[in-house]
């Protein structure tokens, strides 16, 4: 594996050295991968009374446990609906710290207690401890920054590391790096998605008469299979499905195996399953969302930590369709 690395690295580093062409240029973040509709921000929500605290005990199938709402988003102690999927959380990953400045939130929240997360944030399984540790170091050195500024959640995780202990961030990456990948999602290539409705950085599928289909156009719309397990279950075993083009997978597979004699083959570094090499991450099976947020924020310059260099001569030469196309393949692997 050493030495397969190593060969991966020097393909690269050569590439580096003379890359073909610069950048391609664009009309901005793909939004489809940041979970918006629109370039400029939503008008102002008129203020509404706080709704009464629900403390209705919530249950979902199979689980023996019951939270109430508030329990189940809580930042310092969120709901783990079923502890017997996952190791024992440390209390970094279960409880977070309220007492530094800012506080910083449970892990579980956003990740998850078994670490498959979200589309507006990260799946952590399937990832080396070398790989989490070095990404919380470089939200820490702010070397990792969004290209939509109103993705709050990079921020909240650059708050996080830049006040979390190197302890707290050991134990959290060798808590989340134990967690093998497991599916998580569904793609499906399809004319149409569902009417969704964006919220939080998600699509999040309409019901009621709102409900319905709507062309898919060259984008992809990843969403839950169910909004309540979602946003008011938080339910750790409801996946998602990623509507995706139609032939957006052959043309990804493509470009991915073979760089389509514009670009390194991704499976050079990234492993022939995909699954990851080394210090380089899995990309088999992960949230296309995700990765088109990062291939783009690697390409303007928002992601730049140690090894984000590697992947220079690569990004510099996507455009806007490769990101959709390699995205989607990406996600229809098994992880």
């Amino acid at each position: 594996m050493k030495q397969l690395f190593a060969t991966a690295l020097a393909v690269v580093f050569a590439a580096w050295i003379c890359p073909a062409n610069a950048a391609q240029t664009d009309d901005g973040p793909p939004l489809w991968a940041w979970g918006f509709t629109s370039r400029e921000d939503a008008p102002p929500v008129a203020a509404t009374p706080a709704p009464a605290p629900d403390t209705t005990p919530h249950q979902i199938p199979g689980s023996k446990l019951s939270f109430t709402s508030a329990q189940i988003s809580s930042r310092s102690a969120p709901a783990d609906w079923f502890p017997e999927d996952h190791p024992a959380m440390p209390d970094i990953v279960a409880h977070g710290r309220e007492s530094s400045d800012p506080p910083v939130y449970a892990c579980g929240l956003c990740h998850l207690p078994n670490g498959r997360g979200r589309p507006e944030n990260a799946n952590l399984t399937g990832l080396t401890y070398e790989y989490i540790m070095q990404q919380l170091m470089d939200f820490k050195s702010g070397n990792r920054q969004t290209s939509d500024k109103r993705k709050t959640n990079t921020a909240l995780m650059a708050g996080f590391a830049k006040v979390m202990t190197r302890e707290e961030m050991e134990t959290a990456a060798k808590y989340f790096a134990s967690i093998p990948a497991s599916p998580w999602l569904k793609v499906v290539e399809s004319k149409t998605a569902p009417k969704t409705n964006p919220r939080g950085g998600v699509f999040l599928p309409m019901a009621g008469a709102q409900a319905g289909t709507e062309p898919l156009g060259n984008r992809i719309i990843e969403t839950p299979y169910s909004a309540e397990d979602f946003e008011v279950l938080r339910n750790p075993r409801s996946g998602f499905i990623a509507y995706v083009p139609v032939g957006s997978l052959k043309k990804g597979e493509a470009l991915v195996k073979t760089g389509n004699s514009k670009v390194t083959a991704c499976t050079t570094c990234h492993g022939m399953d995909l699954r990851g090499l080394g210090p380089v991450p899995r990309l088999a099976g992960r949230s296309p969302s995700y990765l088109a947020r990062q291939l783009y924020d690697m390409q303007h310059g928002n992601r730049t930590g140690l090894w984000s260099p590697l992947m220079t001569p690569v990004v510099s030469k996507l455009n806007s369709d490769d990101f959709l196309n390699a995205a989607a393949y990406l996600a229809s692997l098994e992880p």
